[in-house]
């Protein structure tokens, strides 16, 4: 077999290994995980928000209900004062009576907001639960995706392995001097760096090589006849 022929399997080599790695960056367990991650992403934001309303709503329900404590500790003491018999002045006890009056209507007042407050607060704690679970639910599908990215990339990383062993030793025997030129033509030439003259056509870019050119090319130096085209060491 001749050092072209050779190089031509170099190439199926690399080619093959060329599909690996694309393969390897479009795993669609890549395009899987990005989703989910990007999903976590925008659904941060309603998240931290809906979470921050909430314990707003939880502060203002715990002041109110500490609030609610302390006017209903002091009308009660207000109330043991009117009927202790301490006091036994008509005016005092007259004021200590709308001081009690206040105090219960304070309170109250306080209580119907509280129950607001309340209220708000249940319906903000199932908009947190929700925002949550979806969060959650989009963590659950990242973790999958993840998993599932490390499995395929590991078999396509052992298939890229065993394809890069029998590609150096497909090199064995041919000149380092033309196996470079190789290399860098297909660098250059969108990964094509040999290929097969098929009467008056290259197979690399399937593009005709003008008949006065064929007789040349068939009797030069091997590796060194080119495709006008793309550039590939021809192979007659």
């Amino acid at each position: 077999m001749t050092d072209l022929e050779l190089l031509l399997i170099v190439q199926e080599h690399d080619l093959a290994l060329d599909r690996l790695r694309h393969r390897h960056a479009n795993l669609p367990a890549r395009a899987d995980l990005a989703a989910a991650e990007a999903a976590l992403v925008a659904l941060a934001p309603g998240l931290a928000e809906v979470r921050a309303r909430r314990d707003e709503v939880a502060r203002d329900a715990k002041r109110l209900d500490d609030e609610v404590a302390a006017v209903r500790e002091r009308a009660a003491d207000a109330d043991r004062t009117l009927y202790s018999g301490s006091v036994t002045a008509v005016k005092e006890l007259q004021a200590l009576q709308t001081d009690v009056e206040h105090l219960r209507a304070r309170q109250r007042e306080l209580e119907d907001r509280e129950l607001e407050l309340m209220e708000a607060l249940e319906d903000l704690e199932a908009e947190v639960a929700a925002a949550e679970a979806a969060s959650a639910l989009e963590a659950d599908r990242a973790a999958s995706a993840a998993r599932a990215l490390a499995a395929a990339e590991a078999e396509v990383e052992g298939e890229i392995e065993t394809e890069t062993a029998a590609r150096t030793a497909s090199t064995v025997g041919i000149p380092p001097s033309l196996l470079d030129t190789y290399e860098r033509i297909r660098a250059m030439s969108n990964g094509v760096g040999v290929a097969r003259l098929v009467g008056d056509t290259c197979q690399g870019c399937r593009l005709s090589i003008p008949a006065t050119e064929i007789d040349a090319i068939r009797r030069g130096v091997a590796g060194e006849a080119r495709c006008d085209n793309c550039g590939a060491i021809l192979v007659p």
